[in-house]
Parts: structure tokens; sequence; C-alpha cells
């Protein structure tokens, strides 16, 4: 361990078991006010950081349970909005938070040893707030294809970080997000590479998702995963979320589009019938979200409680 690290737990202890603030720890350790902050801040983003916060405030656990009863979901979480007016991605930390809590849990116990997971900010937040574990013997396996237009969507990519901080094995599908066209994506998942990681996506306990909305500042066109063309012809069709690559109607169907013969990750129905949870919040992401229950893949879900009223109650939402 360097004296950089050590000095980072040092500041970590003095923060979150002392309780000591900035200032008296940049004392204590003979540094500035910043340099503190940024120790502190180094510990937490490496896993040498562990916190929870357990229960949720009882208007969050009346909608988790009007969430589960009105998509048939097995499990909720509602997490408290922390912010009165929160921007597009405030919400993130919060999210994962308990998308982390949730997943720690689930790999303690002993008996998940094969987890499929997507992409985006939300997830890799996610993976960031995780401790580091020791679970050699399980398997992150890629949901979606890790090759985009560009290099802005890679950092999102969490199974590498995933498994760094689990010491798990992880396995990437080694082709587009998106193909070029439906016969190319037919090529691609013919491969006998990528045949066997299908193999292994079928064989996961327990998937973790995103939900991408198609509004005109989503992260899929941020990020060169589509383009802005192809996101106009996919809402001119009636598209309002995405799912593992798919993108889905109002109503919870796939969209008669020509995208989802080129996604060449997992379907639908390799999700159907297994664990399925997504973490995704936003008031932007409403709609995507409640597309995405309708489908009926989702049994589990991570939510902010002022996304959470908007996917229950548009109507109230939109006055």
């Amino acid at each position: 361990m360097d004296n950089e690290q050590s000095l980072s737990i040092r500041a970590a202890w003095l923060a979150y078991v002392g309780g000591y603030t900035q200032e008296q720890i940049a004392e204590r350790l003979g540094v500035s006010r910043i340099k503190a902050q940024r120790l502190i801040a180094s510990a937490m983003q490496s896993g040498m950081v562990k916190f929870w916060v357990e229960g949720v405030p009882a208007d969050c656990m009346a909608l988790e349970d009007e969430l589960m009863k009105a998509f048939g979901l097995k499990r909720c979480v509602v997490v408290p909005t922390t912010h009165d007016d929160e921007a597009p991605g405030d919400e993130i930390a919060a999210l994962a938070v308990a998308g982390a809590r949730y997943l720690c849990r689930e790999l303690e116990s002993g008996t998940l040893k094969s987890v499929g997971i997507g992409h985006g900010r939300t997830l890799a937040a996610m993976v960031d707030r995780m401790p580091r574990m020791n679970l050699p013997d399980t398997r992150f396996v890629s949901l979606l294809g890790s090759l985009t237009r560009s290099s802005a969507a890679n950092p999102y990519d969490v199974i590498a970080r995933l498994a760094e901080r689990t010491g798990g094995e992880c396995f990437f599908l080694p082709v587009p997000f998106i193909a070029d066209s439906g016969a190319d994506a037919q090529v691609l998942r013919a491969q006998s590479g990528v045949q066997h990681v299908f193999e292994m996506i079928r064989e996961c306990q327990l998937c973790v998702v995103g939900v991408g909305e198609l509004g005109p500042r989503t992260h899929l066109q941020r990020s060169h995963s589509v383009t802005l063309e192809e996101r106009q012809r996919l809402t001119r069709a009636g598209a309002v979320g995405e799912l593992a690559g798919r993108f889905m109607t109002a109503e919870g169907g796939l969209v008669d589009s020509e995208m989802n013969e080129r996604a060449v990750g997992a379907s639908l129905d390799d999700l159907r019938g297994r664990d399925v949870l997504a973490v995704a919040g936003g008031k932007y992401k409403a709609d995507a979200i409640r597309a995405v229950l309708r489908s009926g893949v989702i049994t589990a879900l991570i939510v902010d409680e002022a996304t959470a009223r908007q996917v229950l109650h548009p109507q109230a939402a939109s006055r």
C-alpha cells in the first residue's frame, strides 16, 4: 500500500468513523483542506468506504407497494428525492447507492454465481459505490455489445470495473451495440465466440439493466450509440424507451423498426423468465421506465421518489 492510499484510508476513518470535519482532518494530517477533500473522495471512489442508509421513508414504501402491484414486480426500492428541483442526472447518486446495496446483498448471499450487466451512467455509478469483495467464482457477463461508434460510451461499460471490485471473471460481447444492418447483426450473432457469451447470458441468475429514453438530450445520442437521424426515426415509429438495446413503445412492446433487428445483444426473450433488476430514474425517463415495466421483463426496480410518482400518475404530474 502506498503512502497516498494509506493517507486516504486514514482520512476516511476520520471523516466517517471519527466524525471530523474536513478542516479538522486537514489540520490533523498536515494537508490543505482541498487535499483532505480529495483524499476522502479517493477512498470512496476506490471502494474503501462502504455505507448504506437502512430503510426508506413511509411514503417511499407506499410507492414501492403501488409499483409492485401495478407492474407485477417481485421487489421494488424507491429512494428519496434529494433535491427539490432536480436537474437530469441529479438522481444518479441516490440510485447508485441503492443499487450497490442491492447487488452487494445478493452477492453476499453466496448463491449468486452468474450476473448479466447492462451499460449506462447509473450502473457505472453503482459499481463505483460498491466495496471490494472477494468473489473469484462469480461471473459477470455483458448483456450488450461492448463496441460503440465513439469512445464516449466506453467509460460506462461497467463489466471490467465490477470484476475488478469483486475479483470475479468478466465476459464481454465483442460486437457493436447496434450493427450497421440487420444482415450484419445476423452474421455477428452467428460467431462462435458471441454464441458462447449468449449461452452464458441465458445462465445468468440475475440481470442488472438500465433504461434508456429517447428525448432530445438522450444519453444514447450523446454517447453516439444512436445518431440523431436514428433517434428521430425511432420516435416517429412510436419508441419511447430502450431496454438492453431494444426499443419499445409506450405499451411495452417492441417498436416496428429496423433498429431492433440491428441490436446484437441479449434479446428480451433471453431476459424474460429470470430475475431482472432495472436501476433507473429521473422524471425525464418516466415514460421510458413505464414502457419497460409494461413489457413484463423487469422483476425488480430501483427508482427515485419523484420519478416513481410520475410513472404511476402521469396525468397528475403533468398538471
